[in-house]
């Protein structure tokens, strides 16, 4: 059974981890692991798998593998543990010495893989490969563990941490870093500063006919009719960004290459979200949320579904037209924002778990200073161990 399996090794000096984040990027749960373990003097042998193009965004000194290049294979093969927050679905043969932690990557409001409504042919066979490699899947929320099992289909430990990507969001250096980002992207501080981060849409990006990504309205105009003293940054899903160009004059910033969404939830003063998971996390900072619903129904019912009522739990307004959203961003500015009832609930239910600790509970669970890297001892974090039914 998935974690039960026993490291068939001595005693490590040095344990070699192999980090994945979205397909060959510096960042999420892989990256926040990767940098507390540095900070403890954890003795690793440290590869991270890059895309070419992106290899600039990793620290120097940071050993890389192009992903899905002979290197990566060849690492991933000899890893004494491998965290990734996606699929590692191409070909390659996982020893039976290896732990893989797959983190994930949000709390689900759309359904995901077998779940989900619909899904091209042959993309659930590809996931489902990958996912009989996994040993431990962590998950953000009791919320979200059985629909992350049923989704899966996974029958193994279901660690409920929290994510390490939020814990910069409760840090105690949170408004220094918020400080830093701003002024890296050139926004003055009495300046509103409005993160658009939709999600994807499956039939426009993963047809037969090619990519076909397009934006309900002009992000330029959008932008515009922010009002004065007010930026928008429109950060777009990894899924698409390869495949749309921002455009518009100012105040609209791309932020979509920006590394580390989480920096941005600090950046920013309000969230414009559709059904993405960004809402989940950017709840954690107490912060405004709208949601752009524009095509909710065809979402709901005919693409993904959803696993909660968006309805019901949204933690901010559901507006479907551009004109809505601007006059819900422009009232935010008439008095102080109070989290709303609603609001709180949301976090209450979703969020609780977010407390600036999870870095250090799946530590404790996978690299214990005194135990085996990989081999979850005993620990007070919470573990749903019943397999799907």
């Amino acid at each position: 059974m998935p974690g039960d399996r026993t490291l068939l090794r001595p005693e490590p000096t040095t344990v070699k981890v192999v980090f994945n984040s979205f397909g060959g990027r510096y960042n999420d749960n892989p990256r926040a692991i990767y940098e507390a373990l540095l900070a403890r003097g954890t003795e690793m042998d440290a590869v991270w798998l890059a895309r070419p193009e992106l290899r600039g965004d990793f620290p120097a000194g940071v050993h890389t593998e192009e992903h899905w290049g002979p290197g990566a294979r060849a690492a991933l093969e000899s890893a004494d543990v491998i965290v990734s927050n996606d699929g590692l679905s191409r070909e390659w043969d996982k020893q039976p010495t290896t732990t893989y932690l797959q983190t994930w990557h949000g709390t689900p409001l759309k359904r995901l893989h077998r779940d989900a409504v619909w899904a091209p042919e042959g993309r659930l066979e590809m996931v489902m490969r990958d996912i009989a490699r996994w040993d431990h899947l962590l998950s953000p929320n009791a919320a979200s563990t059985p629909h992350l099992r049923s989704a899966f289909g996974f029958d193994g430990p279901v660690h409920e941490t929290g994510y390490p990507r939020n814990d910069v969001l409760s840090a105690p250096d949170r408004d220094r870093r918020r400080a830093r980002v701003r002024e890296s992207l050139g926004i003055a501080e009495h300046v509103t500063a409005v993160l658009y981060a939709p999600t994807w849409r499956d039939d426009l990006v993963l047809s037969d006919d090619g990519p076909a990504h397009s934006f309900p309205v002009d992000l330029g105009d959008l932008a515009r009719g922010l009002g004065p003293d007010h930026v928008l940054l429109v950060r777009l899903h990894a899924m698409v960004s390869d495949q749309l160009v921002v455009q518009g004059p100012a105040p609209l910033v791309d932020v979509s290459r920006y590394p580390d969404i989480s920096e941005l939830y600090l950046a920013a003063d309000v969230l414009v979200t559709d059904y993405s998971s960004t809402m989940f996390d950017f709840a954690v900072t107490g912060k405004p949320i709208v949601h752009f619903t524009y095509d909710l129904e065809h979402y709901r019912d005919d693409l993904r579904g959803f696993y909660f009522d968006l309805a019901e739990i949204a933690p901010g307004p559901l507006l479907t037209t551009s004109d809505e959203v601007l006059a819900a961003i422009a009232r935010l500015g008439d008095r102080p924002w109070e989290p709303s009832a609603r609001y709180n609930r949301f976090r209450e239910r979703f969020c609780s778990l977010e407390d600036g600790s999870a870095t250090e509970r799946v530590l404790q669970l996978f690299f214990p200073p005194d135990g085996h890297p990989g081999r979850p001892g005993a620990t007070p974090v919470p573990t749903n161990d019943e397999p799907r039914r």
